[in-house]
């Protein structure tokens, strides 16, 4: 059973930077796509950005294209989520979750194992 656990975030001004960090433990099978994903109080959780643990292909919202990044680091099973250009729109609870259906997808039903998320916090 894959588990992940989410920390990095914070409160930081508009214009400013964050990484998230994602701990993975239990079993990844090279398949597994790990992908970030946010919600906004009172929103749908909406899909962010995602990797391919085996290829370390990536993909964007097109929200965040240009400003965020995401990493991994198989040794060290970690997933990261650079973020730069913060902006107000950006304030959310952040998950990371785990794909293992080998598809790149952006719905989030096909994203499981979620974390207990980490608070984003952009102030103008």
């Amino acid at each position: 059973q894959v588990q992940l656990v989410e920390s990095g975030g914070g409160l930081v001004q508009a214009g400013g930077s964050l990484r998230l960090s994602c701990a993975v433990s239990g079993r990844i099978i090279s398949n597994y796509d790990m992908g970030w994903f946010r919600q906004a109080p009172g929103k749908e959780r909406d899909f962010v950005s995602a990797i391919s643990w085996s290829s370390g292909s990536t993909y964007y919202a097109d929200s965040v294209k240009g400003r965020f990044s995401i990493s991994k680091d198989n040794a060290k099973k970690m997933v990261y989520l650079q973020m730069n250009s913060l902006e107000p729109e950006d304030t959310a609870v952040y998950y990371c979750g785990a794909n293992p259906t080998g598809v790149q997808t952006i719905h989030r039903n096909m994203y499981q194992n979620w974390g207990q998320g980490t608070q984003v916090t952009v102030s103008s």
